[in-house]
């Protein structure tokens, strides 16, 4: 891609609607829109400010394409530092395209996907985590994911790491200096406050790691599983979160045979609930490909809903008037042994159908019980509320930095083990030249997630994943 063409693309979604805005971004971005627009007012536009909007027509010739409002912005202060225009037109796609074709033919190339954004990177406005949480604050659907986005992207975390790498910098530079004077044995880097340095930066790096696992299931979403046996309220219960009809509801034992997922926003937070076939033993095909599905889906879910039928006496063993529960206690069991690790919460669905006798009697035999009826809503808020608690929002309410950037942890793992080594090159004493490797090995990993150290490879690969007009 040739970074000094003008480039132009649609910023909005493609398709109908009441606007839509093109932008044209290049050194002579200006230049190349001023024929084919005509003011109002008359002014030309090359003459015209900065940060400055001019309602007229896209002419091409004698022909009115549509009537716009142009938005000029001269470099560097624009968001990709370059001449820019912004076109805000009719939501039509036949005018965005005639637009669109008209620009090319003056001169104009079609940006690539992250195009513009990879300018703004390129030309100082903003760093490359900076960067990377464009794509993240566009594809945001909740809060939660929305708060970390705009995090990164005011530089939250590139802050807190350009601030280490500086620091780290400083020592370096003491320390290679020392090399040319390594005949006369003087230091000048003083190896207490290097080893202060060291630590904090292992305590923020460490903090820093530890906090990708919560932005992770934060920007993706919670997976939970429903789990329990054939026909006890599984899909009635995903549709009662959903406060919609997604699945199938029947009478049927074993209705839901394949699994089935979407995804809702609770207190900020989203989660996606996977709807599972029923777990029992059947000859049918199908079904058995569905229940392998089911413990496949419960292995990859962060959180476990256990649903069984609490007004069911049949041989499931299951009876509010003095049942033992041995295939829900059986079935608990399995799943714990199985997945011990994993937050399991049991629900006694169909509470609806029990008297209060009954449901005093239901909550004895098992501990931990929660009672829900998924039919008339009762207890779904609370579900939602017990399912907040299994997230660690803490950092997010505290506005700390979170690592929710694959790419970022993947670095930062690499500069605490660099680190880690300088620290014990510090604990044996080893020569400046062997600590110096290993710090430029550390500063090399905090420049990757800057983007002061990249390749084409490296920014080929991050800004492909970015929409085409971003």
């Amino acid at each position: 891609m040739k970074l000094n063409d003008n480039i132009v693309a649609l910023a909005t979604p493609s398709g109908a609607g009441a606007i839509a805005i093109i932008r044209v971004s290049g050194p002579d971005a200006i230049k190349l829109v001023t024929p084919v627009f005509k003011a109002k007012s008359n002014k030309n536009l090359m003459e015209q400010p900065s940060h400055t909007l001019h309602l007229g027509n896209i002419v091409d010739g004698e022909r009115i394409l549509d009537e716009v409002l142009v938005s000029v912005f001269h470099g560097p202060k624009s968001y990709t530092g370059e001449n820019t225009i912004e076109i805000s037109c009719h939501g039509s796609p036949y005018i965005q395209q005639e637009i669109i074709q008209l620009l090319i033919r003056r001169g104009c190339r079609s940006a690539e996907a992250g195009e513009f954004t990879l300018r703004a990177f390129l030309n100082g406005k903003m760093d490359l985590s900076q960067a990377e949480a464009v794509a993240d604050l566009i594809s945001s659907e909740n809060m939660a994911s929305h708060q970390m986005a705009m995090q990164q992207m005011r530089g939250g975390f590139s802050n807190e790491i350009q601030k280490l790498r500086e620091e780290l910098l400083n020592f370096a530079s003491l320390i290679e200096l020392e090399l040319d004077f390594a005949e006369e044995d003087v230091e000048f880097a003083n190896r207490d406050e290097f080893q202060k340095l060291i630590t904090r930066i292992q305590q923020v790096l460490k903090r820093l790691i530890d906090s990708f696992a919560v932005g992770n299931v934060l920007k993706n979403g919670i997976p939970v599983a429903i789990v329990g046996e054939p026909n006890v309220g599984k899909s009635t219960l995903l549709n009662a979160l959903l406060n919609e009809e997604r699945a199938i509801v029947s009478e049927i034992a074993g209705t839901t045979r394949d699994t089935i997922e979407d995804e809702i926003s609770i207190g900020g937070v989203g989660f996606r609930f996977i709807d599972t076939a029923g777990i029992r033993e059947t000859e049918d095909v199908v079904e058995s490909i569905g229940i392998k599905r089911t413990f496949e889906k419960i292995s990859q879910a962060q959180v476990v809903l256990y649903l069984f039928d609490a007004s069911s006496p049949s041989a499931s063993g299951i009876s509010p008037q003095g049942g033992d529960y041995s295939q829900v206690k059986f079935e608990i069991g399995k799943i714990k042994n199985q997945f011990p690790q994993k937050p399991l919460v049991i629900l006694a669905n169909k509470t609806d159908k029990l008297n209060e006798d009954q449901l005093k009697n239901l909550k004895s035999p098992i501990s931990d019980l929660n009672t829900i009826s998924a039919k008339t809503g009762e207890g779904v808020e609370e579900l939602q509320q017990k399912l907040l608690e299994f997230v660690n929002t803490g950092e997010l309410r505290n506005n700390n930095t979170i690592v929710t950037n694959t790419r970022h942890y993947n670095a930062l793992l690499s500069a605490l083990e660099e680190i880690n080594k300088v620290q014990e090159g510090l604990n044996h004493n080893l020569s400046g030249d062997l600590l110096a490797i290993d710090i430029r090995e550390a500063l090399h990993y905090f420049g990757e997630i800057t983007g002061e150290i990249t390749n084409d490879d490296l920014l080929g690969n991050i800004f492909a994943n970015f929409c085409i007009g971003k």
